[in-house]
Order: C-alpha cells, then sequence, then structure tokens
C-alpha cells in the first residue's frame, strides 16, 4: 500500500517532470516501480522521451532495459502498440531467449486480438517453467477477455492446483462460478476463503449473498448467521449484511408460516436490531430517504 509521503513525493516528482525537468525523469520512472502504482501515460509519455535521448538513456546503465519494460507494458495499457513493439524488439534483441521477454511479446499479441498466437507463446513458455503464476494468469485472462468463462475457470482450477493460497483466485473462481450460474462450486471457493481468512468480513458477505440467491429454508438461515458474522466482523457498519439479515428474516418467515419454533422467534431479535441499525444509519447520513426506508423495513417484519 501506497504511504501518504511516498505519494506526495511521486506527486511531485510528476509535476516537476512534466513541466520539463526531464533530470528527474529517471527517478520518477523509478518510483512508479517502486511503489507498484500504474501511471500508463505519463510513464509512456516521459519514458519513451528519455529512452529516445541517447545522452540521458545512457546514463542508466543496465537500468534502460527495466524502463524499456516499463514503457512497453504503459505503452500497451495506452493502446500505444506500436511503441510498445518497438521496446519489445529492442528487449528482445538483447535477451533473446528471456521468458520476461516472452511473456511481453505474448501480452503484445492479446493487445492486438491474435489470441491463437498468444496462447502458443505462453504454452511455450510454460514449456521452460510449469509453475509461473504469471502465464496462468495471462491465460485465464486471456479466456475472460473472449468471453470463454469456462475456458477462464479451467485455467484458473489448473492454476490454483499450484497456488492454493492466492485467495485472490479463489474469489475471482467464485465470481466466474456464479457468472456460469454453478452456485454450488461457488459455495465451494468461499468456503475455502473463510477457512483461509476467517476475519475477513468480505469474505463471510459473498458467502452470504451467494446462500441467499441459491435460497431454500437451510440456505437462508445459513445465510443470515454468515450476513450476522459480516456485521460482528465489520463494527456493525456494513449495510449489504444489515439489508441481508432483514431479508433473511423475512424470507423465512414466509417459509415458516405458521410453524414457527423458538429459534426463529429469537431469530427476530437479530433482524430488528438490523432494522434499528439501518434507520440509524439512515438519518444520520441521508435523513431524506428515511421515509422511504422505513415502509420497507416495516413490510419485511410484517411477514414474521
Amino acid at each position: 500500500m501506497v504511504g501518504v509521503a511516498e505519494e506526495a513525493e511521486l506527486d511531485r516528482l510528476e509535476k516537476q517532470v512534466d513541466g520539463g525537468r526531464k533530470e528527474d525523469t529517471a527517478q520518477y520512472l523509478s518510483l512508479v516501480r517502486k511503489l507498484k502504482v500504474r501511471r500508463s501515460e505519463k510513464v509512456a509519455l516521459h519514458g519513451l522521451a528519455l529512452l529516445n535521448s541517447p545522452s540521458a538513456a545512457s546514463k542508466l546503465g543496465d537500468d534502460v532495459w527495466t524502463v524499456y519494460e516499463q514503457v512497453a507494458i504503459a505503452a500497451m495499457d495506452c493502446n500505444c502498440l506500436d511503441v510498445a513493439k518497438e521496446c519489445i524488439t529492442a528487449l528482445m534483441k538483447k535477451f533473446p531467449d528471456s521468458n520476461r521477454v516472452g511473456r511481453l511479446e505474448g501480452m503484445w499479441m492479446e493487445a492486438k486480438g491474435y489470441w491463437q498466437q498468444a496462447e502458443k507463446v505462453y504454452e511455450s513458455l510454460l514449456e521452460v517453467n510449469a509453475t509461473d503464476p504469471f502465464l496462468h494468469k495471462r491465460k485465464v485472462a486471456m479466456a475472460k477477455a473472449q468471453g470463454n468463462f469456462s475456458g477462464a475457470v479451467e485455467a484458473l482450477n489448473k492454476y490454483l492446483e499450484t497456488f492454493m493460497a492466492d485467495h485472490d483466485a479463489w474469489r475471482e473462481l467464485a465470481e466466474l462460478y456464479i457468472s456460469l450460474l454453478m452456485y454450488k462450486q461457488a459455495a465451494f471457493c468461499y468456503e475455502e476463503l473463510i477457512l483461509a481468512q476467517p476475519t475477513n468480513a468480505l469474505y463471510h458477505l459473498g458467502y452470504a449473498e451467494l446462500l441467499y440467491t441459491i435460497g431454500g429454508l437451510e440456505n437462508l438461515r445459513a445465510a443470515k448467521k454468515y450476513y450476522s458474522a459480516t456485521i460482528e466482523l465489520s463494527g456493525g457498519r456494513n449495510i449489504r449484511a444489515l439489508y441481508g439479515v432483514v431479508l433473511c428474516g423475512a424470507a423465512i418467515n414466509q417459509l415458516l408460516k405458521q410453524t414457527r419454533s423458538r429459534n426463529e422467534e429469537e431469530s427476530m431479535e437479530i433482524v430488528s436490531l438490523a432494522s434499528t441499525v439501518l434507520k440509524m444509519e439512515y438519518k444520520s447520513k441521508a435523513p431524506k430517504k428515511l421515509p422511504l426506508l422505513a415502509p420497507l423495513l416495516e413490510k419485511a417484519a410484517s411477514a414474521s
């Protein structure tokens, strides 16, 4: 995460480079790399100017090749594919057998829409290094870009066979399954996430919303528990989770009708508390919308 002081320094350098202090360009590009931020337009503009100045580029030493790579990626972000190709060509001449440069070549082919060629490049690189996470992620991204969600699921599952601790990948897989209406498989992904990070409120919330979507009495009961856990983990202020508790309570009572047990009567206390907190939040932050909210909460409660 970028600190306030570092971001201020980056902004200062960027203003100076924009203002014509070309001698600060190398320092600016270095800080962009260090902070891992994407300021693609500025990097492409000033980085290319630096590379096109023989006297300035010579002062970089071996770092010049890092700048070539940085400018190539920034240029692809900006759809300046001719510039990116020039940088990649220069890198390939210097490092003809580099997997890292090969990955750039594959990314350029993706940007051009040459999907089959990019696939061949990535497969060739994976033969050399089958555990390169970047290559597996590119295959996932490429499948998604073509609208091939089933292919993205297959590629992501293959990636997770090796990198099981990648929580972002599990969450992305869950979202892909949801887009394919494969809710049980998505539920498994969220269960893995909650087991790995039981205090992450977002994972509880995602699982609760999925269970609510699936529906049925047992799933609604479970959804209400995970919505409640989200509220607890987020300090009681997660609006989506508060709404979720209210909606689950109403849905459960509709299903139970006249056969409520003591547990369901106790669960209404949670629903009532969530409704109260919602009213307080709206009264504090959006008072004009409170008259619209109150009838909806009363209607949900009347389902009991």
